[in-house]
């Protein structure tokens, strides 16, 4: 259950960055559903390798290469899934940082309600 609710939140919050972010589209919700499942696999496997090989430059910056890394995973995720366009790495960077801004919201308002 827990996983289908995660899955909405993040297709919301993908949502959510079409919307905001000149330069990402999708061409229908079921595209836009795609694309969150394949971003999340992305998160899952990429990303913590990306994360290892990075290591030293994400300490340097104090941890904003993360931003970079989450959106070389978008634009990646844009690559993957066919009618979920990424136009280039400034709008995946402000896609990352929007999408990372709408999940950080909804895990308070989750966490709220489970307390």
């Amino acid at each position: 259950m827990k996983l289908l609710i995660h899955w909405i939140v993040s297709a919301v919050a993908l949502l959510v960055v079409v919307k905001l972010v000149p330069g990402i589209s999708t061409s229908s919700l079921t595209t836009l559903l795609v694309a969150a499942v394949v971003l999340g696999l992305l998160n899952a496997i990429v990303r913590p390798v990306l994360l290892v090989l990075t290591l030293p430059a994400t300490i340097i910056t104090l941890g904003l290469f993360v931003f970079v890394l989450d959106a070389i995973v978008l634009w990646l995720a844009g690559a993957l899934v066919p009618g979920f366009t990424v136009d280039g790495f400034l709008p995946a960077l402000l896609g990352s940082i929007v999408f990372s801004i709408v999940m950080m919201i909804t895990s308070w308002i989750g966490k709220d309600r489970e307390d």
